[in-house]
């Protein structure tokens, strides 16, 4: 800060020099801005210059996803390249992305296992805690799977991909999950699920030669359908929330590059998938941190109290399903952008077919928990939520071999033993 004796020396030595200097440039302004065209001018240069800062304001934003984000390199292309080796003949190298959300860590490590080659890509945002998608990726790199930490809207990143690994197929799970959350960030779903697909679609067009693809669509987009079990030929054009909107785009979308471009694309409408390393947003996860936290828990029941029921499918059902996908997927007939004939186009179910009431299922969960649940009932509210979800599977089962094994008291008691163990509970007490 400037002493007294300097801030005194920014002042006139007399009132009356301030004065002369106060009429000496108004009458500079005076001169200046009398002209029409002069001020025209200058409104046009203020004008031109906040054009141009929110223009790289918008960039800055825009671009600020990928500053942060370092790949490229000799060493990171032979990272890409180890992890997209494949290890067992006839096998594949597949592109995962979301490798290090739910369905996505599952799967990358059931291709893994079995000798094929996976690269993942994933963007790691904070939709919900990204100490666990950290978890997961550790978990990955264990079994030799690389996850790049990128985002599918990145076209650079995954034209690069696409150049450096022989990539035949990609498995699609990165999206922007989520029913209730559309209301608060509707933007996030259309960048990711609508934007991202495209982003996505757009490299495996362009690849030659053509991945196959597999994709994750939701039994979401059945929307206010009534009739159950819920089937591929069943109406889909009345969605429920923003998410279910995206997915349906997601399908219309894929259609178009399947019928255009010859890709070789495969929908898969997952129902409400549950067990270890799940998402934290999912009530059955969130219940449980409740539960054992002594907090009480929601539970919604819709009009006329009638219980709310799911379609619940376990983790390694779903694995099945997405892996059988891949297997009976055949070649994209495209190459470079040009389509050679027509391609393989399918949507399937993969549910369990056996619905259960959210009562039910927090009855399960105090049982494997031990602990009474303090129990709230609301109605429940327009979010977006439907009454119940059923999945007819008969599609699944007769192309893709489909056959769930797991039912939800089984399923949730090993979810229990997970949770327990990777937050640290013995009892219901916590060893931290």
């Amino acid at each position: 800060m400037p002493s007294k004796a300097e801030q005194e020396s920014f002042l006139p030595s007399t009132p009356g020099k301030l004065k002369d200097k106060s009429h000496s440039m108004h009458r500079q302004f005076h001169r200046c801005f009398t002209s029409t065209s002069t001020m025209f001018l200058w409104a046009l240069f203020l004008v031109a210059l906040t054009a141009a800062y929110l223009s790289f304001q918008s960039f800055v934003d825009s671009g600020s996803k990928y500053f942060h984000t370092a790949w490229g390199g000799i060493q990171w292309e032979k990272q890409v390249r180890s992890s997209a080796q494949i290890r067992r003949q006839g096998g594949f190298s597949v592109l995962v992305t979301g490798a290090a959300g739910f369905v996505g860590s599952h799967v990358s490590l059931a291709l893994k296992k079995r000798g094929d080659g996976v690269v993942g890509l994933d963007n790691f945002n904070d939709y919900y805690d990204p100490s666990l998608k950290k978890s997961r990726k550790n978990l990955l790199s264990s079994q030799g799977v690389f996850v790049v930490d990128g985002d599918i809207n990145d076209a650079r990143l995954l034209a690069k991909l696409f150049e450096i690994a022989p990539l035949s197929h990609v498995m699609h799970l990165a999206a922007q999950a989520g029913v209730r959350y559309a209301m608060e960030n509707p933007h996030s779903y259309v960048h990711s699920n609508i934007a991202g697909l495209v982003t996505l679609l757009e490299a495996c067009k362009k690849a030659d030669p053509q991945p196959a693809v597999v994709w994750a669509s939701s039994s979401s987009v059945y929307g206010l359908n009534e009739k159950a079990p819920f089937s591929e030929s069943d109406r889909t054009d009345r969605p429920a929330s923003l998410y279910a909107a995206t997915k349906k785009a997601g399908e219309e979308i894929t259609h178009t590059y399947n019928h255009i471009y010859g890709l070789s694309i495969t929908g898969l409408r997952f129902f409400t998938v549950y067990g270890p390393w799940g998402r934290p947003d999912m009530a059955y996860f969130s219940f449980t941190r409740n539960i054992l936290q002594g907090k009480p828990i929601t539970i919604y029941r819709g009009k006329n109290r009638v219980e709310l029921a799911r379609d619940f499918t376990y983790i390694d059902d779903i694995v099945k399903g997405c892996v059988a996908s891949l297997d009976t997927s055949k070649k994209s007939t495209g190459s470079g952008g040009k389509k050679r004939g027509p391609a393989q186009f399918r949507i399937f179910n993969l549910g369990n077919t056996s619905p259960v009431t959210v009562p039910m299922m927090v009855s399960l969960l105090e049982k494997h928990l031990k602990v009474k649940a303090k129990k709230h009932f609301l109605e429940m509210p327009g979010n977006g939520d439907v009454p119940f979800t059923h999945a007819n599977i008969s599609s699944a089962q007769i192309e893709l071999g489909y056959k769930p094994t797991t039912d939800l008291q089984t399923g949730l008691r090993k979810f229990v033993r997970w949770y327990l163990s990777y937050y640290g509970y013995n009892h219901g007490k916590s060893l931290k």
